[in-house]
């Protein structure tokens, strides 16, 4: 059977270039070597994440026509042609495949059983290499939009703390995005929209992420709307 991803906002966020700029240069110094990026949408965060540590890149997305969109960018050179695409789940990767980081990019939160999800990628984790999530938080914070992209939950540090998987330990956990979390709030009291406007993606990006990229180091990234956990393999 054929997935197809009921969320409509990658093509809305694909224009905050910003926001994916600061990822990339906070979860850089974690990605490197073989890299799988789990649930890869429309590749719209892999040309920000890929580095010059990286030997080998991995897109993998269970919508078939997602991936397909990934493939053409990647021969329209907007991805580097490194990049390799795979339709499927962490439930298609062969058995004796590793890789040194694995990342999930706002895509835990649609995984109904999150800690089997993380269970069944760890073997597929090398020694001492890095599990990267990166997930919206606060679940006072869920809204509408979270209902109409397919979300789960939302995360805090006890929440993503408790799915460490086995033989991992947990190596950092940040929050970001600490003015972006003011226009999250406001929008679950007053607003309630169930898709942000692009006029509201370009705000938030032009505005509030370059304020966040300033001040989030200045709070120690213990406050934000977006929490980043990183676990290595241990054993």
């Amino acid at each position: 059977m054929s997935y197809h991803y009921v969320g409509t906002e990658l093509t809305l966020f694909a224009a905050a270039t910003n926001w994916k700029a600061y990822v990339g240069q906070v979860l850089g110094r974690y990605i490197a070597g073989r890299v799988l990026e789990v649930g890869a949408g429309i590749g719209g965060n892999t040309g920000h994440l890929v580095n010059a540590r990286v030997k080998e890149w991995t897109c993998l997305e269970p919508d078939p026509d997602q991936a397909c969109l990934i493939r053409k960018r990647v021969q329209a050179g907007e991805i580097r042609p490194t990049c390799r695409v795979v339709t499927g789940t962490t439930e298609n990767i062969p058995r004796d495949t590793q890789f040194d980081t694995i990342l999930y990019l706002d895509v835990l939160e649609h995984i109904a059983d999150d800690r089997a999800e993380l269970a069944r990628v760890r073997p597929h984790l090398a020694e001492q290499g890095n599990l990267v999530v990166l997930a919206p938080a606060h679940q006072y914070l869920f809204s509408p939009f979270d209902a109409a992209v397919g979300h789960h939950r939302r995360y805090d540090r006890a929440s993503l703390g408790a799915q460490t998987p086995s033989g991992c330990r947990l190596e950092a956990f940040l929050m970001l995005d600490c003015a972006g979390f003011f226009a999250s709030l406001a929008n679950r009291m007053m607003l309630s929209a169930p898709l942000p406007s692009q006029r509201q993606i370009a705000v938030w990006d032009k505005l509030l992420v370059p304020i966040s990229r300033l001040l989030d180091p200045l709070t120690g990234h213990k406050f934000g709307k977006t929490a980043v956990a990183v676990w290595r393999r241990s054993h």
